[in-house]
């Protein structure tokens, strides 16, 4: 057996749904399952039998199910699920109350952990919503030592702190139990199974540790083949903890390396001359209708200071929602907008003659209500500037100046928007995915600005900045605040500003967290603000209501039926819009036209307002549903209504309010700003939930270990030292081969 073999030629058995849930799990070879981590651990055994259960205490019970049914209460006519639960000592009942759908998830004869709260009397004792557990691991096979049979070899190191017990005797001895991501097929025991027949090979023995050992002692982390049983087999919480340490600064540190290869590499790349003209932009930044802020005044100092060196930059503007971060992209794309490219010069391998023309910024946005949005801001940055801008997403491409009236834009055909553009006639092109078609050409991109980049996919990212051919200075832009441990993981090959202060006058948002029983003020708050002349929002979760035939649909309001509901029982003298996903581009326009031109009081909207939509007449959100949204889009539909000077209020209404909702929302309430946020939902939830791993090509459990600042610098440390040293990793092949091979799908996937 070797690590790369495939799974197939080691279990013959394997039935096609399993092969086919391995592949949805990644799970190909040997290697791919023993890095197939848990995703946390439980202990060992059953917490008790059924009749030495006793009425109200919580229990964790294993057993069979019988006679799963659903029937009606007898006076109230609620539905309920009911269920035996048996095991050798005896029977209870299990009832769920108006969840009739979970009877339709069991069936007789099936295994399962069910844990929760014993109610009723002695005599009638029943288990109250319980919740279940389909693939626990069996009780007998516990008791029966699973893995006894596997000869007790010894593994790790001699001169490792604790000694380690072979792979068998590891699994016999283990106290915590390893509870893996499953998929229809293959279960957690399924996994303990396979993993038992790989050990018993010390296959694991075999594969190459790619951390060198002086960085292994460094840091006092097992080795490989150590960190793969403490991982699967622990006997301990420390030993699951140092193993877990272990591979998230593993995949940290290849990480870091990849992105001090980029670094390396892109300083090699030569990027257009920009004209920095630091009188006239000085005069353009005067026209904003508001001063800079000493943190939107450094940021642009830092992108001019990018544009006077000869390699690209890389750069991340990291700003909380409302701090001005279209007003630092209008400035410095005003520098290469009134820049002359240079004729007869060769930039990258190319020849660029340019004869007359100016170098050009393509500004990418991830919809097309933003980029709309942008549009408009750019036009009134630029109305007193004879620059031309260019519009292009999925429906319409416009222009502005228009030629009729100078203080306008104007539609025009997507033919002739292209050759404006591939003519360089248009400098500044603001626009959807659709920059990156392969349709559009640039004749001289110098400057590439993305906008709420984490919305974008690599291979978009990575389309923009390489549209001409050449290297253009990148500045990508977002409003999620993050974490310093997260920003010097994911983008440790960007240099990152950050613009931390408000504009002048600016006051914090009042944030509330009200029950159900306490919308009406919420409702008194609206009504003042629109009499005062203001608007608002209303988000709610979802579009249209549940279908009321799915007995288990999804109960949250939807943004037809409050809009309607709004307009006839609580808002009636108030005129209400709606927008949402489904509806038309041209619905949209129009919807979003009329709320900001104050002919819509109310807006009842899905989170597809969270990102850029600026009416600064709204100073007032209502958050229906709150705790089916995370923190930081909750955040960023908050600053909906942070575009103006007046008191702005947010009315945050979770539909239920247990204590784990009310801890997570009151973060929300208190956070000063949206960084200090941002690290409190690390520490509370992690960095996966936040973020998303799966968009970064990064496992849960590195994500998790961001929370933890030393790991991270020191695995940034160390690379940074290891390709100072060995450039070419020459001296280190297996780093290099694990490099070539992950690269490109953490850079490009």
């Amino acid at each position: 057996m070797k690590p790369d073999d495939l799974l197939s030629q080691h279990f013959t058995r394997l039935k096609a749904d399993q092969k086919a849930a391995l592949a949805r799990l990644g799970v190909f070879t040997i290697r791919d399952l023993v890095y197939h981590f848990p995703a946390r651990y439980e202990a060992a055994g059953p917490t008790g039998t059924i009749s030495s259960a006793q009425a109200g205490s919580d229990v964790t019970l294993y057993g069979t199910i019988r006679k799963p049914e659903t029937r009606k209460a007898w006076k109230s006519r609620r539905p309920i699920a009911e269920a035996w639960l048996e095991d050798s000592s005896g029977r209870i009942k299990m009832m769920w109350f108006n969840q009739p759908y979970i009877a339709k998830m069991l069936h007789d004869g099936m295994v399962v952990r069910a844990t929760g709260r014993m109610a009723g009397t002695v005599g009638k004792a029943y288990l109250a919503n319980p919740e279940i557990d389909r693939s626990p691991i069996p009780p007998e096979d516990i008791h029966d030592n699973l893995f006894s049979a596997v000869a007790n070899g010894e593994v790790g190191d001699a001169n490792e702190g604790e000694h380690v017990s072979g792979s068998a005797k590891a699994f016999a001895e283990q106290t915590l139990y390893a509870i893996y991501p499953e998929s229809k097929g293959v279960s957690s025991l399924w996994f303990l199974h396979a993993l038992k027949k790989v050990f018993e090979s010390h296959v694991h023995e075999t594969i190459e540790d790619p951390i060198p050992q002086d960085i292994l002692d460094r840091y006092n982390l097992p080795s490989l083949s150590t960190a793969l049983v403490w991982m699967h087999a622990p006997k301990s919480k420390e030993n699951a903890d140092a193993a877990r340490k272990r591979f998230a600064f593993e995949e940290v540190f290849m990480l870091q390396l990849s992105l001090a290869e980029s670094r390396r590499m892109t300083a090699r790349e030569k990027a257009l001359p920009v004209t920095v003209n630091r009188e006239a932009l000085a005069d353009f930044v005067k026209s904003f209708p508001f001063p800079p802020t000493d943190a939107q005044t450094k940021a642009i100092a830092d992108v001019i200071n990018n544009f006077e060196r000869t390699q690209p930059m890389r750069r991340l503007l990291e700003g909380d929602v409302g701090s001005g971060k279209t007003a630092v992209a209008a400035a410095t794309a005003y520098l290469v907008a009134t820049s002359r490219p240079p004729a007869d010069k060769k930039v990258g391998g190319k020849t660029v003659l340019r004869q007359g023309g100016t170098l050009q910024v393509a500004y990418m946005c991830p919809t097309e209500i933003l980029a709309k949005q942008h549009f408009a801001t750019f036009v009134s940055y630029f109305k007193d500037h004879p620059i031309q801008i260019g519009l292009i997403t999925g429906s319409e491409c416009r222009k502005f100046p228009s030629k009729i009236n100078r203080e306008l834009s104007t539609k025009i055909s997507r033919a002739q928007f292209r050759k404006w553009v591939a003519n360089g006639e248009i400098p500044i092109v603001i626009g959807t995915h659709a920059l990156i078609q392969k349709s559009l050409e640039f004749k001289t991109l110098a400057y590439a600005i993305i906008d709420e980049q984490h919305r974008f996919g690599k291979v978009a990212r990575h389309s923009l900045a390489q549209k001409s051919g050449l290297s253009p200075h990148l500045l990508s832009m977002t409003a999620t605040p993050i974490p310093r441990t997260l920003a010097l993981t994911i983008y440790g090959d960007l240099d990152l500003s950050l613009l931390d202060q408000m504009p002048v006058g600016r006051k914090p948002i009042i944030t509330e967290i009200l029950g159900p029983e306490k919308r009406e003020l919420a409702y008194a708050r609206v009504r003042e603000e629109l009499k005062a002349g203001r608007q608002a929002y209303v988000i709610c979760p979802r579009i249209d209501e549940p279908d009321p035939t799915k007995e288990m649909a999804i109960i949250a309001k939807s943004v037809k039926a409050e809009a309607t509901r709004l307009q006839n029982e609580v808002f009636p003298e108030s005129t209400i819009g709606i927008l949402h996903s489904k509806m038309t581009p041209a619905e949209k326009e129009e919807s979003m036209r009329a709320f900001e031109a104050g002919e819509t009081n109310i807006l009842v909207a899905t989170s597809v307002v969270e990102v850029g939509v600026n009416v600064p007449n709204a100073t007032v959100i209502l958050i229906e549903g709150a705790e089916r949204f995370g923190l930081s889009q909750l955040h960023q539909l908050r600053g909906r209504v942070i575009r103006s000077n007046n008191q702005a209020y947010c009315f945050v209404l979770p539909e239920k309010v247990p204590q784990a909702t009310k801890d997570r929302l009151k973060a929300l309430a208190t956070a000063k700003n949206g960084f200090e946020l941002a690290e409190a939902d690390l520490l509370n939830r992690g960095a996966g939930q936040f973020y998303g791993s799966k968009q970064w090509g990064i496992s849960d459990i590195t994500m998790e270990a961001i929370k933890n600042l030393k790991l991270v610098e020191a695995a940034r440390t160390e690379s940074a030292k290891l390709i100072t040293e060995d450039p070419s990793l020459d001296s280190h092949p297996l780093l290099k081969k694990l490099l070539e091979s992950k690269t490109e799908k953490i850079h490009i996937e």
